[in-house]
């Protein structure tokens, strides 16, 4: 897959101008988002990704567009589960409901970033050693494992990790909110605000999500443009679907096993791949290993889609059965 330079800035340069203008328009009015606004937009951000993929099969054909869509849905997926951990970072830190999208939107920019800086190295080393494929398809099948066994039941908590500790311990800070701002200054002296570490913690936490997600959209695509285009689309509509679906993600109470189970798909998928391009000395004398199958991306496209649609229906089900009533 060929893909100009021009094409490249030509698409951070659009991420850029829509994240920019959103940060503009929130950023002039804080406010809670009504249902329509954030369905409205959501739509939309789904529709681009769905003309996206559309736009590479006509380009690059169908091997692509359907890399293109397993790695989107992989990465939604994973994004739809980093909401609660957003839930529980919003509530730890008492973020007023008016501010929750601007933490959101600047936090997603900030994680954008980051697993830019990831994509670049993961397509770097995947160039120059074949083995990390066994490293990337270990650790999937190891963090599906532990996934798995983690209590559905279960109360998740957040526990600030060590840079915000080190940052709330050594910068002078106000415990009150002062709208959207980070700084503000008080007799002379610069304070961060609480939005300043609320922002922290939602790209931190981010990047840490991003050590599951990037290895494993690398488990079906080796194109660094569709791993790129993937994770800014799965982005772009993370913080509509917070405010969407806020209270029924709740229900959703099989979703860590369907994605352990796509996780643990995908690291397999990627150890296979390991096996059939083997070139470490220890392992078959340092050649492929012939009888390794290769997984077609049809059918890691349909193991996906078939996964989450079964995950879904059967969480909502057994909420529906459950006779409890869904929080707004």
């Amino acid at each position: 897959m060929h893909v100009s330079p021009l094409a490249w800035w030509i698409t951070i340069g659009v991420t850029v101008v829509i994240f920019i203008i959103d940060i503009f328009i929130i950023g002039r009015r804080p406010h809670v988002p009504s249902r329509r606004e954030v369905t409205v937009a959501l739509v939309g951000y789904v529709a681009l990704a769905v003309a996206f993929g559309i736009g590479v099969y006509f380009m690059y054909g169908t091997k692509y567009s359907a890399e293109f869509f397993a790695g989107w849905l992989t990465e939604y997926s994973l994004s739809i589960d980093n909401l609660f951990i957003f839930l529980i970072i919003m509530a730890k830190f008492a973020v007023p409901k008016q501010y929750q999208q601007s933490a959101l939107l600047v936090g997603i920019v900030i994680a954008l970033v980051m697993r830019a800086i990831f994509i670049v190295a993961g397509a770097h080393a995947i160039n120059n050693f074949s083995w990390v494929f066994y490293l990337f398809g270990i650790f999937l099948i190891y963090t599906a494992i532990k996934l798995s066994r983690e209590n559905a039941d279960e109360d998740e908590e957040y526990e600030e990790n060590r840079l915000i500790k080190w940052v709330e311990a050594k910068f002078p800070a106000t415990s009150e909110w002062h709208g959207t701002a980070i700084f503000v200054r008080e007799k002379g002296k610069l304070l961060i605000t609480p939005m300043f570490i609320v922002i922290l913690a939602l790209g931190t936490t981010d990047l840490l999500f991003a050590l599951d997600s990037i290895p494993a959209i690398y488990g079906l695509t080796k194109e660094p443009y569709l791993v790129l285009t993937a994770n800014i689309f799965a982005l772009m509509g993370l913080r509509q679907l917070y405010f969407l679906i806020g209270g029924l993600l709740e229900r959703l109470i099989y979703l860590s096993y369907g994605l352990a189970f796509l996780l643990f798909f995908i690291g397999v998928k990627l150890v296979l791949h390991a096996m059939h391009e083997n070139e470490l000395p220890f392992i078959n004398g340092g050649e492929s290993i012939e009888w390794a199958p290769e997984i077609p991306i049809w059918v890691s496209l349909l193991v996906i889609v078939v996964t989450l649609g079964v995950t879904a229906g059967l969480s909502l089900l057994a909420s529906r059965e459950s006779k409890e009533p869904i929080d707004q």
